[in-house]
């Protein structure tokens, strides 16, 4: 099928190569001049035939929200669509009220995959009206991974892809997923960090790599932090500061809003916070009050300063 895609980044390039190669035809907006097929918006939908289906592949936030209002604009009765970026739940559901007063489908993607989709495929979480699901379904099949198969040779159903229900579902989704994710990661960098503390275990690498098989913490992320520990060993070559992206946040609000208990994820988006500081203001007032009340030592700055690595 014909597809428009605006935004030609990381994601958006490989996706359009990915449906490139299963047959379809992309035609790409970007703002880069160099990676696009148009140069304007309406020029996109001039390109397409109708009724089209136009994939949204920018940042969450504003950009998305200035996107889709424009295209609400240029599209006609009876076009879809799809948001594939991180976009928060609630402005989906804002974007579809928008859309159905002018008679244009609404479908957000939640899309999985990273830099690895355009060969491994793209995990889709979408939410959305079936009709409108149904006329990007040849899309959603060429972009999730290949089907695993049973003893038999049968694919199983459900892998990689899933109509999670009307629009918002589909980010509601990934949101949960990115939450999970923080969890995840923040696991195993603490469990890399008790190895590397202790001169017992003499090859932190191969301890990491070893739980990639057989073992129930096996994972992508796991191999991946195998492949991050081949390239920098003891990680000298980066910095702890890690930014989060929204989802967690919006993750731990939605717990909090149905009171659903997270411990967990909640603490490794605290930890996030935690690594943008250098000077932790809390620890700070802890050290003070351990002074205070017992007279325990503090460290001046000069001295901690002195202290830190070169």
């Amino acid at each position: 099928m014909q597809l428009g895609l605006i935004g030609l980044g990381k994601m958006g390039g490989n996706m359009a190569e990915r449906l490139r190669r299963a047959g379809h035809e992309v035609v790409g907006y970007d703002r880069a001049p160099g990676k696009r097929d148009v140069d304007s918006l309406p020029a996109l939908v001039e390109a397409l035939t109708a009724p089209r289906v136009v994939w949204v592949m920018v940042p969450a936030g504003e950009p998305t929200r200035a996107t889709v209002k424009e295209l609400a604009d240029v599209l006609s009765p009876g076009d879809v669509i799809v948001d594939g970026g991180n976009s928060k739940f609630t402005d989906d559901q804002i974007h579809d009220v928008m859309c159905r007063e002018k008679g244009i489908g609404y479908i957000d993607a939640g899309v999985s995959g990273g830099v690895w989709g355009l060969e491994n495929g793209y995990a889709l979480m979408v939410g959305g009206a079936q009709e409108d699901v149904a006329k990007v379904q040849p899309v959603f099949d060429a972009l999730k991974p290949p089907a695993p198969k049973d003893e038999s040779g049968q694919e199983l159903p459900g892998a990689g892809f899933v109509h999670a229900g009307p629009v918002g579902a589909g980010h509601f989704s990934k949101m949960v997923h990115n939450g999970i994710e923080y969890a995840m990661m923040q696991a195993y960098g603490e469990g890399y960090e008790l190895l590397a503390a202790v001169d017992l275990i003499e090859d932190v690498p191969g301890v990491v790599k070893s739980w990639t098989q057989g073992t129930v913490i096996r994972s992508w992320l796991l191999d991946l932090l195998v492949r991050a520990l081949e390239e920098d060993p003891a990680l000298d070559k980066i910095s702890g500061y890690a930014e989060d992206s929204g989802e967690g946040r919006w993750t731990v609000e939605q717990a909090i809003e149905n009171a659903v208990p997270m411990p967990a994820i909640s603490a490794s988006l605290f930890a996030r916070f935690a690594s943008r500081q250098e000077d932790s203001p809390t620890m700070k007032a802890v050290a003070a009050l351990r002074q205070q009340f017992g007279g325990h030592a503090v460290q001046a700055v000069r001295d901690r300063e002195a202290e830190r690595p070169a």
